[in-house]
C-alpha cells in the first residue's frame, strides 16, 4: 500500500469530504471585513515600531530649552582647543540643515539622516539651523529637541550654539565623528610619514 493508497483510505473513511471545483480551487482568498479599525491600528504600530528602529533618537520628554539661551555639548575626549574652536565658529562648515517649518517628527527624521549623511560624505563640522522659537505657545521646541537629540548619536562629537553671523542662537554648529573610511586613510597617511 503506499502513502497516496493512505490517503485516499483516510479520505473515504469522512464521508464528507469533496474535492474542490476548478473555480474554487482558484478563487482568491475573501478579504476579512472583520474590524478593519483595528487592522488599521495593528499595521500602523507595527510601521511605528520599524521606523523608532530606524531611527534611535527618542523624543518621549525632552528638556526645555530658553529661546535665548545657548546650547552646548563636549563628549570625553574631544580637546578644548578644539570645542572652543568651533564655539567661536573658525571651522568651515561643509553642510547646513535648516529645519525651519518642520514638525518635530519631521525634524527628527531629517536630523537624524543628515548627520548619518554627513559622516558618509566626511563632513567634520556642519551647522542646524532651528530658530530660537521665540513668541510661540511652546517656545523653543526644536531647539530644545535638536540639544535633546544631538548627544543620543555617538556620530556627534559635540555641539554648540553658534556665531551671530551663522544664525547665533538659533542655528548650531555640529563637530562629527571621523568616517571609518577617513579614519583609515589618516592612520595609512600617518604611518607613511614615520617611516625612513
Amino acid at each position: 500500500m503506499t502513502d497516496l493508497d493512505d490517503f485516499r483510505g483516510a479520505m473515504g473513511a469522512l464521508g464528507d469530504v469533496k474535492p474542490l471545483s476548478p473555480r474554487q480551487r482558484h478563487s482568491a482568498p475573501k478579504k476579512s471585513t472583520k474590524d478593519p479599525l483595528n487592522q488599521r491600528a495593528r499595521r500602523e504600530a507595527a510601521t511605528a515600531q520599524t521606523y523608532r528602529e530606524l531611527n534611535p533618537l527618542g523624543g518621549e520628554y525632552v528638556e526645555p530649552v530658553e529661546p535665548f539661551d545657548p546650547i552646548e555639548f563636549k563628549r570625553d575626549g574631544v580637546q578644548n582647543g578644539v570645542y572652543r574652536n568651533l564655539r567661536l565658529g573658525k571651522y568651515t562648515v561643509d553642510a547646513r540643515l535648516d529645519l525651519h517649518n518642520h514638525t518635530v517628527e519631521m525634524a527628527r527624521s531629517a536630523l537624524y539622516q543628515f548627520v548619518r549623511d554627513c559622516v558618509e560624505a566626511d563632513v567634520r563640522c556642519a551647522l542646524v539651523t532651528h530658530g530660537k522659537g521665540e513668541g510661540r505657545k511652546t517656545p523653543a521646541m526644536l531647539k530644545s529637541c535638536v540639544n535633546a537629540w544631538l548627544p543620543q548619536l555617538d556620530e556627534v562629537l559635540a555641539f554648540h550654539s553658534a556665531q551671530k553671523q551663522h544664525g547665533g542662537l538659533g542655528a548650531t554648529y555640529l563637530l562629527l565623528r571621523k568616517s571609518e573610511r577617513k579614519r583609515q586613510q589618516n592612520l595609512e597617511q600617518h604611518q607613511r610619514r614615520s617611516r625612513p
